[in-house]
């Protein structure tokens, strides 16, 4: 089922987010969110996964849909290890092998069992996408998935991204047009 997005409205105190905003993310298929910083893509994103509810409109076909999420921050347990952080939300029982090769598939080596707080932003940030793409799920959500990555190894995370997210719904935040071409967006919707 498509999710809609219909007539959404959302305001922080006085500022308003988002006004009368409707677009579609079509099922199974790769939707990029584009617009400046503070145009309410974060908001948008927020909103879709019940962190939030709107001030007016709604959201149709969320319903029953297992969703996973990168976020802009990488909400890690900063204690526990990137195993550890990736097997919390995975339903069924995920191997050392099966780990592996996830951490090979996106240049991350010899971490696994080291606690999230000693790894770089950008390992962190592959521990995020991993652990999103490793979960159950119908629908991926994407915040800037790619930010701090440098060119190998966001190439080698969007051909991750793209085999584990095959006929799933994705829907990413980016600034970078190159970022969208690269992850094969279908469709793209600007938050203006």
């Amino acid at each position: 089922m498509d999710i809609k997005i219909k007539h959404l409205g959302k305001a922080y105190g006085e500022q308003q987010i988002l006004k009368d905003f409707s677009c579609l993310f079509p099922e199974g298929k790769t939707t990029c969110i584009r617009g400046k910083s503070g145009s309410g893509k974060t908001t948008l994103l927020r909103l879709l996964l019940g962190l939030e509810s709107p001030d007016t409109g709604e959201i149709e076909g969320m319903e029953g849909k297992k969703i996973a999420a990168v976020f802009q921050e990488d909400r890690l347990c900063e204690n526990l290890s990137a195993a550890s952080n990736i097997r919390m939300v995975c339903r069924e029982p995920i191997t050392d092998q099966q780990l592996e090769e996830a951490y090979k598939a996106v240049a991350l080596t010899h971490i696994w069992q080291k606690p999230v707080r000693e790894l770089s932003g950008g390992m962190r940030r592959r521990v995020s996408v991993l652990r999103a793409l490793l979960a159950e799920s119908d629908c991926v959500v994407m915040d800037e998935p790619l930010k701090g990555l440098d060119e190998d190894t966001k190439e080698r995370t969007i051909k991750y991204i793209l085999e584990k997210t095959t006929r799933k719904t994705l829907i990413f935040v980016t600034h970078e047009e190159k970022e969208e071409r690269l992850l094969k967006a279908d469709g793209i919707i600007e938050v203006l």
